[in-house]
């Protein structure tokens, strides 16, 4: 797995079991744990939704969702068994812009102001491996941004939840006919 990095897309409580828990997502957390012990993949890096309260995608402002992974809130954190593989400069914020709706991890920064793409290319990575919540969402926009950059994008399917069971078939199809790997 030399040059190949993990991403880790949004495993955070409001997926799991908050304000918009996923469908698998428990087994999703479970299945990624299990991937990162078995294999050590290295780097893994985080995708996390941190929002500010009231942003635009709430259904206060007028979005389509509840609020979630507001910033500051348990909501918004790693799940416990994942939160020690986390490193703070690989960790990559969305969301932030309270005028902004943000699904891929492409539009995050970590601490350091630098961008997903950026810390790949900085680490010589050329293939990613990605797992996460949600398949039509965050993990759809996410993978297929990495896949524009040039990188060889794979998805593990045990390890990922998805809103709609539909909706998570159609975004595999169709990530699947673009070009990204599905494991």
């Amino acid at each position: 797995m030399k040059n190949t990095a993990l991403i880790v897309v949004d495993m955070l409580y409001d997926f799991i079991d908050g304000s918009m828990a996923c469908l698998e997502a428990d087994k999703a957390v479970e299945n990624t744990l299990q991937f990162i012990q078995k294999q050590h993949p290295s780097p893994i890096l985080f995708v996390r939704d941190h929002h500010p309260a009231g942003h635009c995608s709430f259904t206060e402002q007028g979005g389509p969702w509840p609020p979630h992974c507001v910033q500051g809130t348990h909501g918004a954190d790693i799940h416990e068994a994942l939160a020690p593989y986390a490193d703070e400069d690989l960790s990559f914020f969305k969301g932030e812009d309270p005028a902004r709706e943000q699904y891929s991890g492409f539009e995050g920064q970590n601490p350091a102001g630098q961008s997903l793409s950026e810390v790949l290319h900085l680490l010589e990575m050329d293939q990613v491996i990605i797992c996460g919540i949600a398949t039509e969402y965050c993990v759809r926009n996410t993978a297929e941004d990495l896949l524009k950059d040039g990188f060889h994008v794979s998805i593990l399917q045990d390890c990922i939840a998805y809103v709609d069971a539909q909706g998570h078939a159609d975004a595999l199809k169709a990530m699947k006919e673009e070009g990204i790997a599905l494991r």
